[in-house]
């Protein structure tokens, strides 16, 4: 991996691609205009088309599985959620020697709300738990399983791994026995027994919109499917101050084992971003640096 790329394998893609791709699929947009839009996203680019557009693709050959899926649930999901959630306009195919589907979607305004800047926490996480409770009454049928969706212990060997590497990067000053001893714990509670329940699975910061402190849209659905219900319990940790992680618990009625899978769930993606993204992606290793710092001060 060269420095400062986020992965290996990432293919280029820069503006003339995105527009030949718009002229040759979707010609009645070929005039619009075309511009990178910043993201701290990890697997896909994205590109504004105009004023009302956005088009996303797949930076590495294990995005276009999560595309694909977006534009077959995307719009089965939308009728039963109570916010609004990603817009398919257009289902783009590989061209132009670009090697993987894209898709183009209805913009949507809002920024990403911002750990330790809420100007509404309360509000937000009342209604990040409606979102959550949502997904979870979900009955469609034929689900995938989501990603991070199975048992706890999944995560064991590559959690490890990362608190191994983190005991060398001393600069980050990681309290790495504090840290295993919350996974441990987090690998003694009990699997979740109950049926398998509809999740976003991917409730970062950078996956979710505001507008005045109010949630306003949830994005990147490419982790979507049912398991554990403790993986959509992600913004507990990478977003809510103490009193709005409470409440969020409090509305979701969460019960002791499934807190502490979340709690353990959300602090090894911690572990693992951390010094994975380090140098390559400031937004996910800062979030990954405050979840760290939000399981230890809770205890």
């Amino acid at each position: 991996m060269s420095a400062g790329q986020m992965h290996p394998g990432m293919h280029p893609i820069d503006d003339g691609l995105v527009r030949r791709l718009i002229a040759g699929q979707f010609p009645q947009w070929a005039g619009l205009r075309v511009e990178r839009w910043p993201s701290g996203g990890t697997v896909n680019a994205m590109y504004r088309l105009g004023d009302d557009m956005v088009v996303r693709l797949p930076l590495v050959r294990g995005g276009a599985d999560d595309v694909s899926m977006e534009q077959q649930w995307l719009p089965r999901l939308a009728p039963h959620l109570p916010i609004r959630i990603p817009e398919v306009l257009g289902a783009g195919k590989p061209a132009e020697g670009y090697p993987w589907p894209w898709s183009v979607y209805r913009w949507l305004d809002g920024e990403h709300p911002e750990a330790g800047a809420l100007s509404e926490p309360v509000l937000l996480a009342e209604e990040l738990a409606a979102f959550v409770a949502a997904m979870r009454s979900l009955t469609l049928p034929a689900a995938p399983q989501a990603y991070r969706g199975g048992p706890v212990a999944s995560l064991e060997a590559e959690t490890r791994a990362a608190i191994e590497e983190l005991r060398g990067i001393p600069q980050e000053d990681v309290d790495c026995d504090a840290v295993t001893a919350v996974w441990e714990q987090a690998l003694r509670a009990p699997d979740w027994d109950g049926p398998a329940v509809w999740l976003h699975a991917d409730l970062m910061p950078g996956n979710l919109l505001v507008d005045g402190g109010r949630l306003a849209s949830v994005i990147d659905f490419g982790c979507m499917g049912v398991g554990d219900p403790a993986c959509d319990l992600f913004p507990a940790w990478n977003l809510l101050p103490a009193d709005a992680r409470e409440v969020f618990r409090e509305a979701l009625d969460v019960d002791e084992p499934t807190w502490i899978r979340g709690r353990g769930r959300t602090l090894s993606q911690a572990l693992i971003a951390l010094p994975y993204y380090r140098k390559t992606n400031p937004a996910m290793a800062h979030n990954a640096r405050h979840v760290i710092r939000a399981v230890l001060d809770e205890g």
